[in-house]
Order: C-alpha cells, then sequence, then structure tokens
C-alpha cells in the first residue's frame, strides 16, 4: 500500500514538474531545453504527414476519467468514428456529457436517435440562439486537457478539413480549465435533455438545409442516356486516377504491346476507364467481353455515353438478345465461346477487345475466345488478379500491367465511398469466444442472435434505411440465421450458391427498393456483384483471405446519393487468421509480425474520412492470433514468391519484393540466412555458390540488409562499384549520406567488417575470415577470396547487389547521423553494436549494462506469469515523460553498476531506453530514446525470491529525453490479451 502510495506521489510531482517545463516552452520560450508531454498544441489535418485531429481525440478519450463535448454540429459519420472507443470506455464504467444544439438545422433527426443509442454518454440541447462553440474537455485525474477550436463532431472537421485548433493541459485547480467547465455547466444546466419524445418533435419540423448537404456526383453514376451526342460526350473528360490511367495504358501500346492488364478496386470506374480508352483509341469494332449478363446493359450505357452517337452503334449479344452486328459489342462470355456464334467472326474482327473480372480468364470459355481472336489490343480488367486456381493472369497479358490502383490509393483519391469499419467482439458462450470449430447451434442461438442485433443497431448505417449484405461462414448458419432475424422483425433472405441468377438478380431488386433490409450470404457476392446502395456489410465468419476480406468489404464501397459512407461491423472471434484483417485493411503482405501489430494500433494509413476501429477485446484477440500465427513458414514465404514470379514473369530477387509491396525481405533471411539458400529449399534452379560465399551472403544479409546503420551500406557499394577505395573517399560518401564520422562509430564499422565484433559462433557461419580490409597504406579492398568471386561468379555479384539495394532502401527509415532512432526496433545485439561496442556481449546485457559511457536498458513491460519473483520487478510508465524502473535484484544504493546509473548524467553515461511490450513480440525493443535519472525518486526496496528470502533492489524513476509517442505509449501500456 505504502509502495502504491509512493508511486501515486511521484506521479503528481512529476506532473507538475512536466507541466511547467511543458507551459515554460509553449508560452515563454521555444528554445527552452526543458521539454514536456504537454505543451500547447496546434491540432491540423494533414494527410502527408498522417497527422488529424481525430487521432488526439481518441488519444485523450482512451486516457480520460470523464468528458464534455460541446458541439454545435453532429453528423453521423463524425459519430461513428468514435463510436467504438465510448463502448470501450462504457466497459470501464467511463461516462460523459455532449451539449449540442439545433442551429441552422443542421443536425440531422438521424444523428440524435445515434446518439441515444450511446448509453453512457448523456446528451442535453441547447436553444441558444447561434449556439456555434467546438470545444473538448477531458478530465484524467488530478488535471484536465482541453481541445477548443474549430472542429466539430463531423468526420470531415475531425480529419480532412483544414482546422485549427488547441490543445491544452491543466491541473485541476488551473483557472483555464475552470472557465470552460463553469461556462459548460451554466449551460448544461439550462439544457433540454435529449429523448424520443423531442426527437419525434424535432422530426415534425425538421427541413434539410441542403446547403448543408454536400451532394457528391461522380462519373460511376451517372443519369443513363438512351442517346448521346459526340459533342455532349466529349465534354465528359475522365478524372484524376483515369486521366494517369490512360497515359499508362498509352505508354504500353506506345512500346509495341498489344495487351494490357488494368488492376483497379472495386468501384473505381473500370468501366469507365475502359470507355475512354475506347474513345481515345477509336477502334473499327470492339468486342467488350463480360462474365455475367446482369452488368451487359449497365456497360452498355456507360459507353455510349463517353462515346456519344448513335444507339443503334451498341449491340448486345446474349442468349436473349442477338444485336451481333453492333459496332460496339457486348458480349456474355458463355454465349460468343459457343461455335455457332464464335465462328460467325473473322479472328480479327475486332481491333480493340476488353475483358471484365479477367481473372477468370483461366477458364477454358475464355481461353478459347482469347486464343481464337487476334485484336490489335487487348485489356484486361480485375481488381483481384492474385488467384488460387494457378492460372497466370500476368503471364496472360505478357506482364504488361498498364495500370494499378488499390483500396488504399482509391480511398486517398476519395474515388469510393468513405467506410467506417468495427472491429467487433463476437459473441462469447459460456466463457469461450465463438471460434472455427463452434457448433451451428452455438452461432444462431437466442443469445448470439441478440447480440448481433445489438451491434448492428449500436454501429448502423448511413442514410434512412438500411440496406446490408450479411456474410456467414456456412449455408445452413446462413439459412437459420435469416429465419430467427425475421421472427424479430428484420426483413432478410438468404442466398446461396444452391440460389438461380434469376432469384439472386430478384432479391437484389428487394433490397435496393427496400423490400428487404439484409441479404444473407455465404461467398457468392464476394465479387462481380453491382448494389451501390449498401450502407452495411455485416462479415459473421473467419478471415480466410486478404482478397476475399477486401472483395466482401468492397460490396459497399460504391458511391450512391443515398449514403454519406458505409458501416463494416466485423464480428471477430477467436480466430487463428484474425491477424489477416491488419493485412488486408492496410495491404500490408510483408509478413512481418511487427509491421502488422503497427498497423493494428495504427490505422492512419486509411486516408480521407474513412476509420478503423477495433474494440479493445476484439484488437487483443488479433494480437493474439499475430503472436500465435506462423507468418514465415516455408510454405507462406514460397506462395508469396511463385505469385511474384507470376506477376513479373522471371525469378524476383529480394528487392522485387520491396518493389512489388511483398514479403519483407529480412523475413527471408531471417529464416533462412541468406536468399540464395531459400531457393533451394523451396528447389528452385540456382547457380551454385561456394561455402563461402554463401556465408558471406549470410554475413551482409543478417548484418547489413536490415539498414539499422547506413555506414557498412556505403562502404558496400564503394566497393561492389570499384576495386577499391581510400580511407578518404568513405569518409566523403559518408558526408554526402548525411552520416556521422566520429572516430566510436568508424572503429565500430571496421569490427562487423573484420568480424571482431561478433562471438565465435557467428564468426563461424560468416566465413572466419575478414570481409573488408582496411590496409595500411589506406585502402579498402574486399578480402582477395571475395573478389576473385566478384570477377568469376555474376550469380554471387547480383545476390550481394540484391542486399545492398535493399539496405538502401530499408535504410530511409533511420537517422544517418545517430546511432539509434526513436521507436523503430532494436535488439540487445542492435544496442551493443550501434552503441559502438567492442563486441557482441549481448548475452550477457539482460536488463542493463554499462560500457563505452553507454547504458542500454531493456525491459519487458508485461512479464510471463510465473517469471521467478527476484526478476519480477516493479518497471511502470508514470507517463508519457516518466518510467519507474528498477534495478537487478540483489543490488543496493551502494553497489557500483547502481551508482553508475545514479550519476550518469556527472560521468558522462548515456542511458538508452529500450522496451518491448511483452515476449511474444520476439528479441526486439521500441527504442524510447535517452533518459536521466530523477534523483529525487531513487530508493532501496526488497523482494521476495522463490524461496522467500528478501532480496535488496533499487527502484527510480526515469525522465525521458523525449515523450513517448502516445500511440505506442497506450500499446505498451495496455494489456495482453
Amino acid at each position: 500500500m505504502n509502495n502504491k502510495l509512493e508511486i501515486n506521489g511521484d506521479y503528481m510531482e512529476n506532473f507538475i514538474r512536466n507541466l511547467e517545463a511543458s507551459l515554460h516552452k509553449g508560452f515563454i520560450d521555444q528554445n527552452s531545453s526543458k521539454s514536456g508531454s504537454y505543451k500547447p498544441k496546434l491540432l491540423i489535418n494533414n494527410a502527408k504527414k498522417s497527422e488529424n485531429v481525430l487521432n488526439t481525440l481518441l488519444e485523450e478519450l482512451n486516457n480520460c476519467k470523464s468528458f464534455l463535448f460541446s458541439v454545435a454540429f453532429i453528423t453521423e459519420s463524425g459519430l461513428a468514428t468514435l463510436k467504438s472507443v465510448f463502448l470501450d470506455l462504457k466497459q470501464k464504467g467511463i461516462h460523459g456529457r455532449i451539449l449540442t444544439s439545433t442551429f441552422l438545422s443542421f443536425n440531422q433527426p438521424k444523428v440524435f436517435r445515434e446518439l441515444l443509442k450511446i448509453s453512457n454518454v448523456e446528451v442535453r440541447l441547447t436553444d441558444i440562439e447561434g449556439f456555434h462553440s467546438k470545444g473538448y474537455i477531458f478530465n484524467n485525474d488530478n488535471y484536465y486537457s482541453l481541445i477548443v477550436g474549430s472542429s466539430n463532431l463531423t468526420a470531415h472537421a475531425l480529419k480532412v478539413n483544414y482546422e485549427w485548433n488547441v490543445k491544452l493541459t491543466s491541473h485541476e485547480n488551473g483557472e483555464i480549465v475552470h472557465h470552460f467547465k463553469n461556462q459548460f455547466e451554466e449551460v448544461w444546466e439550462g439544457s433540454r435533455l435529449l429523448s424520443e419524445e423531442w426527437i419525434e418533435e424535432y422530426e415534425k419540423t425538421y427541413v434539410e438545409n441542403v446547403s448543408n448537404k454536400v451532394l457528391e456526383q461522380v462519373i460511376e453514376h451517372p443519369t443513363q442516356y438512351n442517346t448521346n451526342s459526340i459533342e455532349e460526350a466529349l465534354k465528359i473528360v475522365p478524372n484524376k486516377m483515369q486521366q494517369a490511367a490512360l497515359e499508362q495504358i498509352q505508354v504500353v501500346r506506345n512500346a509495341g504491346n498489344e495487351k494490357g492488364l488494368v488492376i483497379s478496386a472495386t468501384g473505381t470506374g473500370k468501366t469507365y476507364l475502359s470507355a475512354f480508352d475506347v474513345r481515345r483509341y477509336a477502334p473499327k469494332r470492339m468486342l467488350f467481353i463480360v462474365h455475367r449478363e446482369q452488368i451487359l446493359n449497365k456497360a452498355k450505357s456507360d459507353f455510349i455515353r463517353i462515346l456519344g452517337g448513335n444507339e443503334s452503334e451498341f449491340g448486345i449479344l446474349t442468349g436473349t438478345n442477338k444485336q451481333k452486328d453492333a459496332k460496339y459489342l457486348f458480349a456474355s462470355i458463355f454465349t460468343i465461346a459457343k461455335d455457332n456464334y464464335l465462328h460467325e467472326y473473322d479472328p480479327e474482327e475486332f481491333d480493340y477487345i476488353l475483358i471484365d473480372e479477367v481473372h477468370k480468364a483461366g477458364a477454358k470459355t475464355y481461353q478459347k475466345v482469347i486464343n481464337y481472336f487476334k485484336p490489335k489490343f487487348l485489356m484486361g480488367m480485375t481488381a483481384t488478379p492474385e488467384r488460387t486456381d494457378d492460372f497466370n493472369i500476368y503471364e496472360l497479358f505478357n506482364y504488361n500491367i498498364a495500370y494499378e490502383i488499390r483500396l488504399q490509393e482509391a480511398l486517398e483519391e476519395d474515388m469510393l465511398c468513405p467506410f467506417h469499419y468495427f472491429g467487433v467482439t463476437d459473441f462469447e458462450y459460456d466463457g469461450e469466444l465463438i471460434e472455427d470449430t463452434t457448433i451451428l447451434s452455438k452461432l444462431v442461438n437466442e443469445e448470439r442472435v441478440n447480440h448481433i442485433i445489438d451491434k448492428i443497431n449500436y454501429y448502423g448505417y448511413s442514410g434512412k434505411e438500411v440496406k446490408g449484405l450479411i456474410f456467414c461462414s456456412r449455408k445452413e448458419e446462413a439459412r437459420e440465421l435469416s429465419q430467427k432475424l425475421n421472427e424479430k422483425g428484420f426483413r432478410t433472405v438468404a442466398l446461396t450458391g444452391e440460389d438461380s441468377q434469376e432469384e439472386r438478380a430478384r432479391r437484389v431488386t428487394q433490397l435496393e427498393n427496400g423490400i428487404l433490409d439484409y441479404i444473407i450470404t455465404v461467398e457468392i457476392f464476394n465479387e462481380g456483384i453491382d448494389i451501390p446502395c449498401i450502407n452495411q456489410v455485416v462479415m459473421l465468419r473467419q478471415t480466410q483471405s486478404s482478397i476475399i476480406f477486401i472483395q466482401q468489404l468492397g460490396r459497399g464501397l460504391r458511391k450512391h446519393e443515398s449514403k454519406n459512407y458505409v458501416t463494416i461491423i466485423d464480428f471477430i472471434g477467436n480466430y487463428k487468421n484474425n491477424y489477416l484483417i491488419p493485412v488486408a485493411l492496410s495491404g500490408d503482405k510483408s509478413q512481418n509480425k511487427d509491421s502488422i501489430r503497427r498497423h493494428t494500433k495504427d490505422t492512419s494509413y486509411i486516408k480521407g474520412v474513412s476509420t478503423v476501429n477495433f474494440e479493445e477485446i476484439a484488437k487483443k484477440q488479433i494480437f493474439k492470433a499475430i503472436n500465435n500465427s506462423n507468418l514465415t513458414a516455408l510454405k507462406t514465404l514460397k506462395e508469396a514468391y511463385v505469385e511474384l514470379k507470376n506477376r513479373i514473369g522471371r525469378s524476383p530477387l529480394m528487392f522485387d519484393f520491396i518493389l512489388n509491396h511483398s514479403i519483407d525481405p529480412v523475413v527471408f533471411v531471417e529464416e533462412h540466412n541468406n536468399y540464395n539458400l531459400f531457393l533451394k529449399r523451396i528447389k528452385e534452379e540456382v547457380p551454385t555458390l561456394s561455402e563461402y560465399e554463401n556465408s558471406v551472403l549470410t554475413m551482409f544479409s543478417l548484418e547489413v540488409l536490415n539498414g539499422k546503420r547506413k555506414h557498412e551500406i556505403v562502404l558496400l557499394d564503394l566497393l561492389l562499384n570499384r576495386e577499391g577505395v581510400t580511407f578518404q573517399e568513405y569518409l566523403d560518401q559518408l558526408v554526402k549520406a548525411n552520416c556521422s564520422i566520429d572516430e566510436g562509430t568508424i572503429a565500430s564499422v571496421k569490427r562487423i567488417f573484420d568480424l571482431s565484433f561478433f562471438t565465435q559462433q557467428n564468426k563461424n557461419k560468416y566465413g572466419h575470415e575478414p570481409i573488408v580490409l582496411f590496409n595500411e597504406d589506406g585502402k579498402i579492398t574486399f578480402n582477395a577470396l571475395i573478389r576473385e568471386s566478384l570477377t568469376h561468379n555474376n550469380n554471387f555479384y547480383t545476390l550481394l547487389i540484391d542486399i545492398l539495394r535493399c539496405a538502401e532502401e530499408k535504410s530511409k527509415r533511420y537517422i544517418c547521423q545517430r546511432p539509434l532512432t526513436l521507436y523503430e526496433k532494436y535488439s540487445r545485439k542492435d544496442a551493443c553494436k550501434l552503441l559502438n561496442w567492442n563486441s557482441d556481449e549481448s548475452s550477457t546485457v539482460y536488463g542493463y549494462k554499462t560500457k563505452h559511457q553507454t547504458c542500454p536498458i531493456f525491459v519487458t513491460y508485461h512479464k510471463k506469469e510465473g517469471v521467478e519473483s527476484s526478476t519480477n520487478y516493479s518497471e511502470e510508465f508514470l507517463s508519457q515523460d516518466v518510467l519507474r524502473w528498477s534495478t537487478r535484484s540483489n543490488r543496493t544504493l551502494k553497489s557500483e553498476e547502481v551508482k553508475k546509473i545514479i550519476n550518469a548524467q556527472e560521468n558522462n553515461i548515456d542511458l538508452h531506453v529500450f522496451v518491448k511490450k511483452d515476449d511474444d513480440e520476439g528479441t526486439d525493443f521500441y527504442y524510447l530514446g535517452k533518459a536521466v535519472p530523477d534523483k529525487n525518486n531513487i530508493s532501496q526496496n526488497v523482494m521476495n525470491d522463490k524461496n522467500g528470502k528478501e532480496l535488496p533492489v533499487v527502484h527510480m524513476n526515469l525522465v525521458m529525453e523525449q515523450p513517448v509517442d502516445s500511440t505506442l505509449y497506450r500499446y505498451i501500456q495496455d494489456e495482453k490479451a
């Protein structure tokens, strides 16, 4: 108890000191050497820097004990960005209050109903004339945070618009916060409680102010014209993405290529893009081939609008339509593949052929048609070229990717409907979450159905009525769930692969016309279905594939006048493939666990007003799946290798994986020592390398490729391009690369290349011999064996160059003037190397070690249960600036190693703090920067070992040189699942 009081006392003392330093820097002297994490801050939206007001709002909500919002305007989309965190706060017993109004009739009746769903937030309405405030107050026990400025509670104001907001921090006794609070309370007391009865009255008098409703007119949804003059058609111009795509398609043709593949996310206007290209190409005759008859009329009308001219020039060829002589022919693959239709045409009849959904081209019908016709140009279009049927789409188009735009880019270009994704916790049955093997009766029992209804009601949808798709894992589940939902007043239907195309089309029409609320299906609507009005997509199954995940999410991404955004509700159970969710949303194929973790905790990769939100328990399920998954299994790496080989038409090098946003090359070498050995293990034919050549490749792969220090990369680059270089030339090149050239770092580089830094085990692995010679005449060269290999073995040279290119790319993340870069991850061995120690002492560093005027401190924040008590020290962050830290057991204030740390500043010793969340993160730690001991908060205590014996231990507060990044800080602090 006394220890807890001591920590709380330390916390307040540190907070006040931190706040004083922050205010001094913010309001008195910006050049002050004293810094703090509570500096006044301007909050803006800056997409290039992945900064937005929303992130700070979420951060404050996650940390607060209660909150007050005073905002004039609220939109459904703005409220949606906070719904999952409000629910998490409810689980913690945290409540808030929102004060708003009906000023200018901006707030729609539906948004007030959405506010009523948030049971831990009380909402009141003021009738003050001209109420236009935008302020957010957060209570954090002994202090308050304030955000005041121009941002209302709308998605655009929080993520996109040019806004100015100031964030301030005040002690609970500060005058400024009481001005705001008193003003809030005064208006609150005179305001009316939001209720269903009030909303019903408001609806009767509410008239939508059209000037506040942004009606986005997009080329994907034009008015359908049956005729369109050429003059009118030419007035329609491509959008920004389409202009770029058209230029690249023309580049492909100018190079003499007769085929081109366009990879474009669902909803990005592939049909219009193809129509613009046909307009530019001006073929004598064109053939447009589709898989499904339903979209032929839509494609035809889109082309009429873009090309113009007489409608009689545009015809359809299907089982029921035979306009086979049209200049612009739109044909079903199943019809034109029939001999009696196919052979009516000369193979060179059409000089331009387009194939939609070309990923299906491996089928016999497609192959038959493709092999028959000889067009001057063949265009293929798809959203998902990666297939599982072993057919290589890229090869079909001679590896000519004319244009590619994926989900993240399309969102950034505002080509798709914004979405709010919610990863929610699935139903817990008898203390266990739904998982892969859960029996059907549990999937559709009363409690789970009610749980589903609660979530879809809470997270809602944009528009007047729900138009939803629900994806299940089994046909029986879809049918039973439909029945249960219908019994509870919903209007739903289950559709499976057993239903005819006519039945599917009929049900889609009913959904569009408001006769149905939901279509419940398994996977028949993953692709090839166009229902732009969809405003809610519900995923009730585990994610088996990131491709399928994006396909299902994409069902709601087409823009439509009836919605401003689409709600994606993903029920996350105890599934082993949960790690694929951040992979799919971010487009990260690196197979790097740390990278995937980052994309779970930091979702700033989603641009525009779209957001990605995970309920706290759901997020922990994802982290659990990441920890438990073997992302680097040989089978997985081989599949990625084959996929990329298919894409580029040759055996890829490691740098090809970087260029194509695929596997992180570090993954190959960590698992297989070097890329050549990986290729041999997957039975690829590769030129033979000697044992020593493989050793050298392994050394460069494990020690240079990660890019953590550029000095070795610079020297490797020089030596691979010259016979040898002078020491001065090397230094000059380092200066040019903006790298430090201090004596300690240069000596460390020498120890890496002559292998003296490494343990005997690593020396053996790296071939014993010094790899680079620093000669007495000032010349630097490779050793004789390597020089011989580079002269006579081109494959060895190619693999070394490949390592160099990867290393150069990866080094861009690191600051070359400093040994360590904030928030990057390092192992104990990395720390020994980059802090210029003479040798690798990582095996004896343990928690910390003082050497060469440096002391790296390694902290595992959440220790495993059962860790021996003598090593289970008390360590925790008191704030983003202060880490409460413990020495090893059996140490006192008089121990030499402890005195060195306490007097680090006087002894000119740099303390470097490295922290990892838990042991599931592997051997690497986040670097959080330098720290100094707070001499006012150092104490000696005791702890018991496993036998109950009392051992002395020293506790101290380490004050960070830089406040820890808030997102990383929260991630480290959160308890593991």
